[in-house]
């Protein structure tokens, strides 16, 4: 589909046009002339025209840490619904976890995914199991599944308990440069919590999850990861001594890499005072310390890239009792509000969800210039619209900010020639 925008601002660190105020062409898929003198480009026919006015133009958005149920639990998303999503919120791009039913272990279903998405304007990458069954046993088949398309590997929100176990993933993804993804949890002292070890958790009488539980696990994989000369990636730290230990890790010279997820940079333990399960997240909801430490770390290059850390639940596993709610939140349609909200600008956005998400994972990353492949996501920051049922486009609505009014849309995103339009 032929596109003209008119007037956007390129927030693209890697484009010569970045910052500046742009008429942009697209044909047949491909970005085929940029322009700072605004309104030169006629229109022609058949072309669809935006005004991008106030709005911004990033290359494509990219999760590093989606779960979307397919195949085995579509009742709470499925590869559609969590692609809809996924463009309602200017993503092109997802990277999916392997903890459905049956779990993400063997090439089988690495090519179930890849076929269920083919053709899809976002472009679903799967991940698959460090272990079989997410048992953290027995090591599933990485090479097969990286022949088949798989991206990495990770047992999701899953920590790896065995210490020979993980030293041995590490040494055999090493041999074909396959990345792992580890959830850093310390299981021994974690477990049965249920929010951040705190005042706040003695205050609401729940067993606490300390930072400890993380930094541990972090220090654990880093003396690894060192010993095997092998790179590494921890999935959604929320820790101050989290950020603490990866920029020693990365000072030291070693293959280390981190996200964050979306809610732990704006997000704070206080928000469970009225027991709302929506908050109910793992890493839990931490301290006001925490959240300014991931900030910073995400402005001094410490914290790699930002996740939407998209967790799909029926209404059964939420609206209960807290203690017995499932943890997670549905995000992948409120990640650039939250980021608004946390007060990063465009550029900060595009490098961390835009280009770091993909070089973490050793994908070269679209890029705003003449004669690139159009994959990109144009949104107004400054628009109010209301998050509601109607607006939701995931097949579940665990979300604390559902029926709330959130600032910066989506208005259109772009990939594999295809055009979507929002607002």
């Amino acid at each position: 589909m032929n596109l003209l925008l008119r007037g956007v601002t390129i927030a693209d660190p890697n484009s010569k046009f970045n910052k500046q105020k742009c008429d942009v062409r697209v044909e047949q898929g491909k970005i085929t002339a940029i322009n700072t003198t605004l309104g030169t480009f006629k229109a022609d026919q058949g072309e669809t025209v935006v005004d991008g006015m106030g709005s911004v133009l990033s290359p494509g958005f990219f999760d590093l840490n989606c779960s979307i149920g397919d195949p085995g639990f579509e009742t709470k998303e499925d590869v559609y619904t969590a692609t809809a999503a996924a463009a309602a919120g200017g993503f092109t791009g997802l990277a999916v976890l392997p903890n459905s039913k049956p779990v993400v272990h063997s090439k089988g279903e690495v090519a179930y995914l890849i076929n269920k998405a083919k053709g899809n304007l976002v472009d679903v990458l799967p991940i698959g199991a460090i272990s079989r069954d997410l048992e953290g046993k027995e090591l599933a088949e990485l090479y097969d599944m990286q022949e088949a398309g798989a991206i990495a590997f990770s047992d999701g929100h899953k920590p790896i308990v065995d210490d020979g176990f993980m030293s041995r993933a590490l040494q055999y993804a090493k041999g074909f440069k396959g990345l792992l993804m580890v959830y850093p949890e310390n299981k021994s002292i974690a477990g049965k919590s249920q929010i951040n070890e705190s005042k706040n958790s003695v205050l609401l009488g729940m067993k606490g999850l300390p930072a400890l539980a993380e930094e541990m696990h972090i220090s654990r994989d880093i003396f690894l990861a060192t010993y095997h000369d092998a790179k590494i990636h921890f999935s959604n730290i929320s820790t101050a001594g989290s950020v603490a230990l990866i920029k020693k890790a990365k000072k030291d010279g070693l293959k280390v890499t981190c996200d964050v997820a979306v809610h732990h940079l704006v997000f704070t333990e206080e928000l469970l005072n009225d027991f709302d399960s929506n908050y109910k997240i793992k890493p839990p909801l931490r301290s006001k310390t925490d959240v300014k430490a991931l900030i910073n770390g995400l402005k001094e290059g410490v914290v790699d890239a930002i996740s939407s850390q998209h967790r799909p639940h029926e209404i059964e596993f939420k609206d209960v009792e807290f203690e017995i709610a499932a943890y997670g939140i549905i995000s992948l349609q409120t990640v650039l509000p939250l980021l608004i909200k946390a007060g990063l600008d465009a550029e900060q956005i595009a490098e961390k969800l835009s280009i770091n998400p993909r070089l973490v994972l050793g994908i070269y990353p679209p890029v705003i210039e003449v004669g690139a492949d159009a994959n990109f996501t144009v949104y107004d920051p400054a628009k109010v619209w209301d998050y509601t049922a109607t607006s939701n486009y995931s097949k579940s609505a665990n979300s604390p900010l559902l029926n709330k009014k959130l600032t910066g849309q989506v208005k259109l995103v772009y990939n594999n020639k295809q055009l979507q339009t929002y607002g």
